[in-house]
Formats: C-alpha cells, sequence, structure tokens
C-alpha cells in the first residue's frame, strides 16, 4: 500500500501547518486546558478551512475527501500541538446524513463553519460502560408522548452541545429493545440535569452526568429506527477509536520532536544529553513504535477507504496507539526532565493519552474486541 499524498491532500496539510503558525496556539490551548474551555478560536479556523465537512461529498457542501485524507490532517495538527481529541464531532455530520431526519439534519448542519460542538451520544451510565446491554434508562409511551427517564454519565461535549443522542430501553418490551432520541436540550419539555465533571486530562472538553427526568419526546424524535440503536452505535464506536488512535499517534509524534530537539540541546557534562546511549536509547524506541504506530493507523484509514474494515482493525490501533503513545509521551517528560514536569506541553500529552486508554472503550474492550474479530475469520 502506498501512503504518499497526493497534490490535493499535500495542499491541504501545507494550509494546515500554515494555520498552526500563523499565532502562539500553545498558550492559549494551555489557557484553554487550565480552565476547562473549548478552543473556539482553533476549531472556528479549522472549520473555516473546511475540516469539519472534508468527508462529505460536494452535493453537501464537502470536498469529498477520504479516511487518509483525514489521518494526514490529524497528523499535522497533533504533530503540531494541537488537541485533535475536540475534533471528533467534525466527522459526525456523516453520521446525521445516515440516520436523521431532514428537520434533525437541518438542525445541525445549521453548525457547519461555526466551529462550535454540535452533538454527542450519551449512553454510558452509572451500571453500564462496556457492558452497553445493561442500560437502564427507558422510554415509555403514554397519552400520545414518549417519555424518556434516565441517567448517563462520563458524557463527552455534554456540557455545551444544543443536541444530544441518548440511548434508551423500551420500558414495555419482554425483550430488550434499544433506541435512540435526538434531544433539543434546551427546547424540550421535561427536566435535564448536566453536571460537569472534573477530569485529570482532555480538559477542553466537558464531561458530565446527565440526568433525565420525565423528559417528553415524540415519534419524530427517534434517532434512526426504533430498536435499532446498537446496530448503530456499533459504527460509531468504530469511527470514534479510530480517531482516537490517529490522535494519539498525533500527539506522541510532537512530544517526540520536542525530547529530540532538548536533547540535541541540552548539555549536561560537557556534552549534549542526546550524544549518550542511554537517550540515544530512548529515541530509538520512540522511534520505532512511532512507526508503527503511523503504519497502523495509515492501514486502517485505507481499508475504511475501501470498505474492508472491520471492528478490529479500529480495535487494535485504540489499543495500540493508546497504549505506544503513552509510553512516547512518558519517555519525552523523561528526557525533557524537570522541564516536562513544570508547564511543558507534554504535561498535558500525559494527562490526555492516561484517559484515552478508557475513553472509547477500554483498552480490555478493544483486546475483546480484535481476538473475536480475529477468531471469526477462521470459522
Amino acid at each position: 500500500m502506498d501512503f504518499r499524498l497526493n497534490e490535493e491532500q499535500e495542499l491541504f496539510v501545507a494550509g494546515i501547518k500554515d494555520y498552526m503558525s500563523s499565532r502562539n496556539w500553545e498558550s492559549y490551548f494551555a489557557e484553554c486546558d487550565e480552565k476547562h474551555k473549548y478552543p473556539i478560536e482553533w476549531v472556528k479556523g479549522l472549520a473555516e478551512l473546511g475540516v469539519d465537512t472534508m468527508l462529505l461529498d460536494e452535493e453537501h457542501g464537502g470536498m469529498g475527501a477520504n479516511m487518509v485524507t483525514l489521518t494526514a490532517i490529524w497528523e499535522e495538527l497533533g504533530r503540531l500541538g494541537g488537541p485533535t481529541y475536540v475534533l471528533y464531532q467534525l466527522p459526525g455530520f456523516g453520521t446525521i446524513l445516515r440516520h436523521g431526519t431532514k428537520e434533525q439534519i437541518d438542525k445541525v448542519f445549521a453548525y457547519r463553519g461555526s466551529g462550535e460542538q454540535m452533538f454527542n451520544s450519551a449512553i454510558t451510565e452509572p451500571s453500564a460502560g462496556s457492558d452497553v446491554g445493561s442500560l437502564k434508562s427507558t422510554y415509555e409511551r403514554r397519552n400520545g408522548k414518549i417519555y424518556l427517564n434516565g441517567q448517563k454519565c462520563f458524557i463527552t461535549s455534554s456540557l455545551h452541545c444544543p443536541y444530544l443522542i441518548v440511548m434508551a430501553k423500551d420500558a414495555s418490551s419482554q425483550t430488550p429493545v434499544y433506541s435512540e432520541f435526538f434531544i433539543d436540550v434546551k427546547n424540550v419539555k421535561g427536566e435535564i440535569k448536566i453536571t460537569p465533571l472534573d477530569k485529570l486530562g482532555l480538559r477542553m472538553d466537558s464531561c458530565c452526568e446527565i440526568t433525565f427526568n420525565e423528559v417528553q419526546l415524540e415519534e419524530k424524535d427517534f434517532f434512526g429506527k426504533e430498536g435499532k440503536g446498537f446496530e448503530r452505535v456499533k459504527e460509531e464506536f468504530d469511527a470514534e477509536r479510530f480517531l482516537v488512535a490517529v490522535t494519539n499517534y498525533a500527539t506522541a509524534y510532537c512530544a517526540f520532536e520536542d525530547a529530540c530537539k532538548y536533547a540535541n540541546l541540552r548539555v549536561q557534562f560537557k556534552e549534549a544529553i542526546g550524544r549518550t546511549q542511554l537517550i540515544q536509547e530512548k529515541i530509538a524506541f520512540m522511534a520505532m513504535k512511532l512507526n508503527a504506530m503511523k503504519n497502523m493507523v495509515y492501514e486502517c484509514a485505507w481499508k475504511m477507504d475501501n470498505n474492508i474494515a472491520n471492528s478490529g482493525d479500529s480495535a487494535m490501533c485504540k489499543y495500540f496507539c493508546a497504549n505506544e503513545a503513552f509510553y512516547v509521551v512518558d519517555t519525552a517528560i523523561q528526557i525533557l526532565g524537570g522541564i516536562g514536569v513544570t508547564g511543558h506541553r507534554t504535561s498535558r500529552f500525559w494527562r490526555d493519552l492516561r484517559i484515552d486508554r478508557l475513553s472509547g472503550g477500554s483498552d480490555e474492550m478493544q483486546i475483546l474486541t480484535l481476538g473475536r474479530a480475529i477468531l471469526k475469520q477462521y470459522r
């Protein structure tokens, strides 16, 4: 497989590089991280460049770009220190097109080019993390309306998203029926309580507990077909896990380059520390891990573009990149020494990456998903 970029892709990446050098974004990112603030200024600029709709076809105002192109963009953004984890929603326009009603599509598409957070899924509950089948949130038809009750937790982006796609089970069904609803958070009857949670990392995106009490919905508020919630979510999980993997790889790339530059400049015992064998060994292992991550994510992107990827591919990427990127960043901090733990961006990367071994599905779930996918090939 040849992963070299064509001329159009190279121009896109060059535009991203110019944008990242247009101002001192790092001080802005540090401020947003400290204050738990979504970096709207940065994301809005990316949206204006077309990053938010790049995967859409021209009919819907996009560029018709593929996943290899997205990977190249994520790689460049992350390599230059960008918190690409806040961009997971941007490719979400395709999800809305595939499953949403015209009204739902129009509501979300009104946010094109704005950089603002639009929607996110609310699936996880206090008793249902990886075990989605243990969901306790319910919906019930009464008097011509649908009433939603339940609690969700660890829901990303939920503090500022105007719309939530919420999964619940039919309270009246003897067998589990899981469906999703498209909820206009500020314009719905009933009570929705959103409580922000403090996080170790990924602090530029919110994480909340959400309680739904007698939230009144209508038949038109179903997202996708009733009873098809699991099928839709599986598709989302595969995409999310891949994006997490690409983000982790690119973040590690940034930390690696920071460490290499520092190793060539930092002098101890009358020579640069990069000339010592112990530091060279660290750099060598970091480089090998980065090379493996890069090949893995680009191969997965190529498979996705050619419709031959499966859940195992995304799970493999997510597990490997989350863990190896954490190793690379941790080693970068070791090379940077005191600077690495006193305000350097690698400290932020370290905190972010520790969460990514849980978010989007834990390490353990990625191993199970991958193992099952491999064994399925040999049945």
